[in-house]
């Protein structure tokens, strides 16, 4: 990869910013070291990443390959996944009549900020001789807020077709009813990211790359175990993050109460995941099958820290003007971005410990990346929406 980077360094700079997708893409799979990984990384990393499947204006087509476990004995085997079943049930919402629609929502209202003026650092701009006026700044931050709930959108997608393979596949039979209650709340989330993008936003971002190869591996790998892993540890754990960084920071009043609901319903999916893979990880896996899903973790929320550079609103804004590599620097030093990494891995991190993939040998690669800080703190089976919605509010 370092040869290519030197070859490429010699290039024009327009062409090299030409080739940086290609080469970025190409860097993210040559740094997969294990073969096991690659195989199930590489296909969706392709589709994504080179041949831009998720952007390309027609339905994605993605093979799904999984055992359905049927249980003639309706056994009561998992009394945890019973108890976030019942729980499920209670919490049940209605999108259409819970949330106030009629809210009128103006994205330039500084009183009523749909993200704060502090979230990007424009004198990283300015450093490249843009200089936008306060009326072009709050312009981009309804962009990027409108690029972020789109990702979010597209995850809930992802999370709704996973759920249902997901509640097929479970081997526990409490945890089929449980995952029933998670397709209808994934339907939801899709429903009301989805009506407030397109009538209090007016606007749709395509799918990140990065985020289309996830969704692609997780719904074409035929283990269910690798489906729980990929959308109710990674994905949703993730978003939970996000979510609650985004509830805490916006001043508007109808996307405040949207995440809140929606963060209390993603705080059970990810319990759910937690209590699914504990026990199967820990005592029933083979070291070197326990070895593959730990990398696979890795090399997942790795990609997962890369969606959040929103090529999509640098191809809108700074297209001609910033080379990628300028917009990547722009976007790591924006402190609202570099608080959504922190609460997101916040979040992660504590439940890979809990089930069992944040072993001494994994950890050196966490501290790598910087990781390693969120380690100690609670995973979702000892904190609730609830809970979490009170210490968001507490700091706020």
């Amino acid at each position: 990869m370092l040869r290519i980077d030197r070859i490429a360094n010699l290039l024009p700079e327009r062409i090299r910013d030409r080739l940086d997708p290609y080469l970025e893409a190409i860097g993210t799979m040559a740094e997969v070291g294990d073969p096991r990984v690659l195989r199930s990384l590489g296909p969706p990393g392709v589709r994504g990443m080179l041949l831009k499947r998720g952007k390309q204006g027609v339905p994605t087509l993605i093979p799904a390959s999984h055992k359905a476990f049927f249980d003639w004995t309706y056994p009561h085997d998992h009394p945890e996944m019973e108890e976030l079943y019942r729980r499920a049930k209670q919490g049940q919402w209605d999108g259409e009549t819970y949330l106030d629609w009629s809210t009128s929502v103006d994205p330039m209202n500084p009183e009523l900020a749909l993200i704060p003026e502090g979230f990007v650092d424009f004198t990283a701009v300015e450093k490249y001789g843009i200089k936008l006026s306060p009326q072009e700044q709050m312009q981009f931050r309804y962009s990027l807020c409108a690029w972020m709930l789109s990702q979010f959108l597209h995850g809930e997608q992802g999370a709704l077709f996973a759920a249902a393979q997901v509640t097929e596949a479970v081997q526990f039979f409490d945890g089929k009813y449980y995952g029933a209650t998670q397709v209808v709340d994934e339907a939801r989330h899709v429903e009301v990211f989805h009506r407030y993008l397109d009538t209090k936003l007016n606007r749709l971002y395509q799918v990140n790359d990065n985020l289309f190869v996830i969704i692609d591996a997780l719904m074409s790998d035929s283990r269910w175990d690798m489906k729980f892993l990929g959308m109710q540890i990674m994905i949703e754990g993730l978003a939970l993050g996000a979510f609650g960084m985004l509830y805490q920071s916006t001043r508007e009043p109808l996307l405040k109460e949207l995440l809140k609901m929606v963060i209390q319903d993603e705080a059970r999916h990810v319990h759910y995941g937690v209590l699914a893979l504990r026990e199967y990880f820990t005592q029933q896996l083979s070291e070197s099958e326990r070895r593959e899903r730990e990398v696979w973790a890795f090399e997942v929320a790795l990609l997962m820290r890369n969606r959040f550079l929103a090529y999509e609103v640098y191809e809108e804004w700074a297209e001609g003007k910033l080379t990628r590599a300028q917009w990547r620097e722009v976007m790591n030093l924006a402190p609202g971005m570099e608080a959504f990494r922190r609460t997101m891995f916040s979040r992660l991190v504590p439940n890979l410990r809990e089930i069992g993939l944040m072993s001494a040998r994994i950890q050196p690669a966490y501290e790598r990346v910087g990781l390693m800080r969120y380690f100690h703190g609670a995973a979702a089976d000892k904190i609730t929406g609830q809970q979490m919605i009170r210490e968001l509010d507490a700091a706020a």
